[in-house]
Order: C-alpha cells, then sequence, then structure tokens
C-alpha cells in the first residue's frame, strides 16, 4: 500500500533536523509504503544497493537469525530514524514491521553524493548498535529493562508514559532475557514503585530517579 503524503523535513527529523535536511536534499525520496505488522521490509542476505530507508510512522525491528536459528533483536526504530546501512553488497540483517509502519525509500538523486548526511545516520545508527551492546554485556535484568524504559521514554517524548509498540517476545530477544524474565522484570519494577503497568502497550514511570540508578 502507498501513501503520498506531504513531506516535511522538520517533522520527520525533529531532533538532528539539519542531518535529515541535508539528506534528503541528496536523496529522492518515494511514496511511503505501508508495511503491515510483522511484514518484511527486507530479508537478510537481500541485495543491499544505494537506497535507505525512512520510518515516516509506526515502528521497525532490525533482526538477525544466528548460526543456531535464534532471532537477535539489534534495534527498534521509530519516525524520524532512517536505516539500511550495509557494508557489504549484502544486507546482514532483516527489517520487519512492529506495529504497522509508514516507510519511505530514499534513492541518490542523479549527480548528488549524500556522502556527509548518509555519514551522520550511519554513527547514529552505530551509536543505537553500541548502546545495546553495552546494555547486553555488562547489566542486570533489572537494568537491562529500566534503560530500555529510559531509552523509549527519551526518544518518544515522554514524561510518564512509555508506549511499548512491540510483544513481550520482542522485549526479550532485543534484551536477551526469556519472555519470563520480561515479565518477572517489569513485576519487580512495579512492585518496587518505580512503574506503573496502564495496559499491555503502556507503562507509566513513576518514579524516574529510581528508574535511571538502575541504569547505573
Amino acid at each position: 500500500m502507498h501513501i503520498q503524503p506531504t513531506f516535511r523535513a522538520n517533522a520527520v527529523f525533529p531532533q538532528g533536523a539539519l542531518a535529515g535536511s541535508d539528506l534528503l536534499t541528496a536523496m529522492q525520496p518515494a511514496a511511503v509504503t505501508l508495511f503491515p505488522a510483522d511484514a518484511a521490509i527486507y530479508a537478510q542476505g537481500d541485495a543491499a544497493g544505494r537506497e535507505l530507508y525512512l520510518v515516516e510512522f509506526g515502528t521497525v525491528r532490525i533482526c538477525r537469525m544466528t548460526a543456531d536459528g535464534r532471532r537477535q533483536i539489534t534495534g527498534f526504530l521509530t519516525a524520524g530514524d532512517v536505516f539500511g546501512f550495509e557494508a557489504g553488497d549484502e544486507h546482514d540483517s532483516y527489517a520487519e514491521s512492529v506495529d504497522g509502519a509508514g516507510i519511505r525509500i530514499l534513492r541518490p538523486m542523479a549527480g548528488q553524493e549524500p556522502a556527509t548526511a548518509i555519514l551522520r545516520m550511519a554513527l547514529k545508527s552505530l551509536a543505537r548498535t553500541q548502546h545495546q551492546l553495552m546494555l547486553l554485556g555488562c547489566r542486570s535484568a533489572h537494568a537491562r529493562m529500566a534503560a530500555f524504559l529510559a531509552d523509549l521514554s527519551e526518544r518518544q517524548g515522554a514524561e510518564r508514559v512509555v508506549h511499548l509498540a512491540m510483544q513481550r517476545n520482542d522485549v526479550a530477544d532485543y534484551l536477551g532475557m526469556t519472555i519470563e524474565t520480561v515479565s518477572r522484570t517489569l513485576r519487580f519494577l512495579k512492585d518496587e514503585g518505580i512503574i506503573r503497568l496502564r495496559s499491555i502497550a503502556d507503562i507509566e514511570i513513576l518514579d524516574r530517579t529510581a528508574l535511571e540508578d538502575l541504569c547505573e
């Protein structure tokens, strides 16, 4: 399904709008394609061309299949995020819509070389990957969950209520936990008075200081 909205760079890139505008100056944005929940955007091993992908709305998960057949989620992307950066000729991961995502494919315009803007976006993507590696490498389950919720809160610009577009099994695969551990950890944060579970998808942060202390 294709949607042809009016494109506004600052609406898509509320933070770091300069890099986004620079990128769009040298890239030709296509119409928005709507990917239903769990639909594949590209597959691991697909040929990687010069195009990039911009999230207009919704949530995207980036995943890899390990050698033993396990799924590893390496990131969740939301409106304004650009993905599809590859060092080689193939995608070394796959991308899926989480909740019905609008994706705009960006292709270089003739005679344009958006190298600087792409580098900025690639470095931002690398920073997200490094954040996840740090999160998995040296933290308890409580600390991982606290850092995850704090990061979502910051990215959503939410003071209190964080929306989880993804299912519990997605959170588990991202944080390197079992679904049972995800549930126990959320219950612990709730019992400690740090969060309140308003619904399966909405979590209210009651004590931000305590949440951030757990991240350290």
